[in-house]
């Protein structure tokens, strides 16, 4: 049997309509976006903004925001393409599996599965970090022990806990909480861009673009894979600063491919995904951009504090209560995004189980709420003990790897899949194909050899056993490669 062995549009479709294995279709457009913003506006804009300015850009971070933004677009085209092409469960591994074969299949829903899981986890730790804070800010105060960095860290547990059961209830309820979470959090990024405005003094603009400077290189496993094959040495500030601070803040947007996870729950797919897709993306890039702009003319870049940018700066002109607020709305931004990146991370493996590649029990679906509730308990089960016990902050970058590869498969399995079937009908069309996929996939590239050697390292060792898992186990039992058997059989 082939590992290159591909599986129909037409098949995918009709695994989707089997009763036992058939989710409930309840989302609408609005809800995707929804969706979209309360997974890409969480830790980035709250932390990163002041991040990247500070050490990288300087007022210039906005145009590193837009550099960013552009790059993301042309993967969120290739995903809104296939989305409204093949409406099934899976995201990008339901894609891979269409035009590139089972094993690069595999390979993707492997990564998806890290990067969901493990984001997952990291961001319940930010959101434990950011409750202390904010019970801390108000009177009450919370056990260390207990908390990120504590022996056991039982409030991110807690967290992973409630909204693993919301998950299982049901989406549409898990979307009418994140919908009022994502409120009170545009609404807080909202408060920043408007209440900052009066503090702004133009003259924290100058210089805009800060004079180039040598950075500090790291060496070993710690350096940027690229500069350890072409000694390529990263610079901070200058042009060079605005492209480097554009790779940093590229993994801000990390969150909205997970919206095409949700293509068996979504009403009229075929229209409602690429809205929801590009839709939650345009948002974004405007949301963080006006707020880059307005932290940078509160307080000087070079003065701006790297961990909590936002709070800070109100922090500086004597605002405590609005800095309190905003580690409020912090504290319901992470929530909504430890929310959709479990949701994700759930209909990835159902996918997956779907198709006989993991065992085929786990895609049972709830006879009440029609949710995959095995699979559910299981993610709820092991985010809880990686967030709880594990020290994951310093495995934040294979978060990203395993996102930029996932870009890197899509946006190439978009100009396969032209060529083997073009009779398809597409709801959208990438522009300029095979330009700008090629493009989307070269930028995928050049960011994930920009990470860490140590986090490519981790990486091969999540492929490898991803790699025995599949030679041992989902090969032989892959339902694709059994109904070639059948047909072989027959003929």
């Amino acid at each position: 049997m082939s590992i290159l062995r591909t599986k129909s549009i037409e098949q995918s479709l009709a695994d989707a309509e089997e009763p036992e294995h058939q989710l409930k279709k309840s989302l609408s457009a609005l809800d995707l976006i929804v969706f979209g913003v309360g997974v890409v506006i969480g830790a980035g804009i709250f932390t990163l903004t002041g991040r990247a300015a500070n050490q990288t850009a300087g007022p210039a971070i906005v145009l590193s925001f837009v550099l960013a933004a552009v790059c993301c677009a042309l993967a969120a085209m290739c995903y809104a393409e296939f989305a409204s092409t093949v409406p099934v469960s899976g995201s990008a591994y339901t894609f891979s599996y269409s035009s590139l074969g089972e094993i690069f299949a595999w390979i993707i829903g492997w990564d998806l599965l890290l990067e969901m899981v493990l984001g997952a986890s990291v961001v319940a730790q930010g959101w434990s970090s950011y409750l202390m804070v904010f019970l801390g800010n108000i009177g009450i105060d919370v056990p260390e022990a207990i908390g990120a960095g504590g022996t056991v860290d039982l409030l991110s547990m807690g967290l992973i806990i409630v909204l693993g059961i919301l998950i299982t209830i049901g989406i549409k309820e898990s979307m009418r909480v994140n919908l009022v979470l994502v409120s009170i959090k545009l609404f807080i990024v909202l408060f920043v861009i408007v209440a900052g405005i009066g503090f702004v003094n133009s003259a924290n603009y100058h210089p805009f673009i800060p004079p180039a400077q040598a950075t500090d290189t790291t060496t070993g496993l710690t350096q940027p894979l690229i500069q350890a094959l072409l000694g390529h040495t990263p610079s901070a500030f200058g042009v060079g600063g605005i492209f480097a601070g554009a790779a940093l803040v590229f993994f801000a947007y990390i969150g909205f491919d997970v919206v095409a996870t949700t293509a068996e729950e979504t009403k009229n797919p075929q229209r409602s995904l690429p809205i929801g897709i590009i839709g939650s993306l345009i948002i974004c890039t405007v949301l963080y951009c006006a707020v880059s702009i307005v932290v940078t003319g509160m307080v000087p870049y070079d003065k701006l504090d790297p961990e909590a940018a936002l709070a800070n700066a109100f922090t500086v002109h004597g605002e405590d209560w609005m800095a309190t607020l905003i580690s409020a709305g912090a504290v319901a931004g992470l929530t909504t995004v430890v929310l959709t990146l479990m949701i994700g991370a759930s209909r990835v493996v159902f996918a997956m189980s779907r198709d006989n590649l993991l065992p085929r029990g786990l895609a049972r679906v709830h006879p009440t709420f029609r949710t995959p509730y095995v699979i559910t308990a299981a993610i709820t089960v092991v985010c809880a003990l990686v967030a709880g016990l594990t020290p994951v902050g310093v495995l934040e970058e294979m978060v990203n790897v395993g996102t930029l590869s996932a870009f890197l498969l899509v946006s190439i399995g978009i100009i396969i899949l032209r060529r083997t079937r073009p009779d398809l009908p597409r709801a959208f069309r990438v522009p300029w194909v095979p330009v700008l996929p090629i493009v989307s996939a070269l930028i995928c590239l050049w960011l994930m050899i920009n990470l860490s050697v140590e986090t490519w390292l981790r990486f091969l060792v999540w492929l490898v056993l991803g790699f025995g898992i599949y030679f041992f186990y989902s090969r032989s039992h892959s339902r694709v490669g059994d109904t070639e058997v059948e047909d072989k059989v027959a003929s």
